[in-house]
């Protein structure tokens, strides 16, 4: 599979795919892949504020793409973009409320994942550099071995649905999807 057994997520991130698979399908799918994939986490479901191995994410996210028909990067991209509002909600307190896409792009390495690492050491979100070009352009280099680009664009167009600012907000890979360090180019007019 990944080989990332000992790499841990926040628990957020399980319980809003669990709600993503439960939106797209129902409760019973939700249950089906966890039993499927010999995961042992209906009575002892994930918690909030808890980390889990990522390769839990991984195999759930592999067979909810299986389900659901498309491929695994279409699914990361879906669930990132479903999973946006309830990240704002979760992660508020690292949020200035006067920001939309761009400074929540700008911001999202320093203050939400460092936030959130200094919150609970054993995560481990990825590195994100944002990169201003002129006064209309980022480009967001996305370091990880988890090879999660897919999540991370779906974040991004997320946000901009989240702002009402999808007309304006386009998005797009400028390196392979598959490899560990991946340019986003993210487009403002």
């Amino acid at each position: 599979m990944h080989g990332l057994t000992t790499d841990l997520m926040h628990g957020s991130i399980f319980i809003f795919l669990k709600r993503y698979i439960e939106n797209r399908q129902n409760y019973s799918t939700w249950i089906k892949i966890l039993e499927s994939e010999g995961i042992d986490r209906v009575h002892e479901p994930y918690q909030l504020n808890e980390v889990y191995p990522v390769a839990e994410l991984f195999t759930i996210m592999e067979a909810g793409a299986r389900v659901e028909g498309i491929s695994y990067p279409e699914f990361q991209q879906s669930f990132g973009e479903f999973l946006v509002p309830d990240l704002l909600l979760v992660f508020k307190r690292f949020v200035n409320p006067a920001w939309k896409t761009y400074d929540m792009l700008l911001h999202i390495g320093s203050h939400m994942h460092g936030s959130i690492k200094q919150e609970n050491t054993k995560t481990n979100p990825p590195p994100l550099h944002v990169t201003k070009v002129g006064k209309n352009m980022l480009i967001i280099d996305y370091h990880s071995k988890r090879k999660m680009a897919g999540f991370a664009i779906g974040i991004v167009k997320g946000l901009a649905r989240y702002f009402q600012e999808t007309d304006k907000v386009n998005v797009m890979p400028t390196t392979d999807m598959h490899s560990d360090r991946v340019q986003i180019r993210v487009e403002f007019t």
